[in-house]
């Protein structure tokens, strides 16, 4: 089993993720694009799409809206295994809505990208 968390890479990590993080609220989406590996082996699972490869992904973030982003996240946890990969998985809060997201990290030679994502809700609460 390779080492986990080592220190340098659980920080270049956390930094990668917050600035996913900071994109996705801003809707930066140059940013976004820059942090999904350019493959069409990436793939992201939304709330009501499954997007396969890097271009469809591009393109669902072009079309998305740019308003009500902001959100709130809970119980975050990344987790770096070795040198070269980690997860990253949060809860979020954007007004009622409460949802789930899990990100795959890749070190490539561009930097950290991310390889595949899935977001979901939760059940509402009564």
């Amino acid at each position: 089993m390779p080492e986990v968390n080592l220190p340098d890479v659980l920080a270049e990590v956390t930094a990668a993720f917050q600035r996913y993080e900071a994109a996705l609220v801003n809707n930066d989406v140059a940013v976004l694009d820059e942090l999904f590996w350019n493959s069409p082996h990436t793939l992201r699972y939304g709330v009501a799409e499954n997007l396969y490869g890097y271009e469809a992904i591009s393109a669902f973030r072009a079309a998305r809206p740019s308003q009500g982003l902001q959100r709130e996240l809970l119980n975050t946890t990344i987790t770096s295994y070795g040198q070269d990969f980690a997860t990253a998985n949060t809860e979020f809060r954007r007004g009622t809505v409460h949802g789930r997201q899990s990100q795959t990290w890749a070190r490539t030679p561009e930097g950290w990208r991310v390889v595949a994502a899935h977001v979901s809700l939760m059940p509402a609460q009564d």
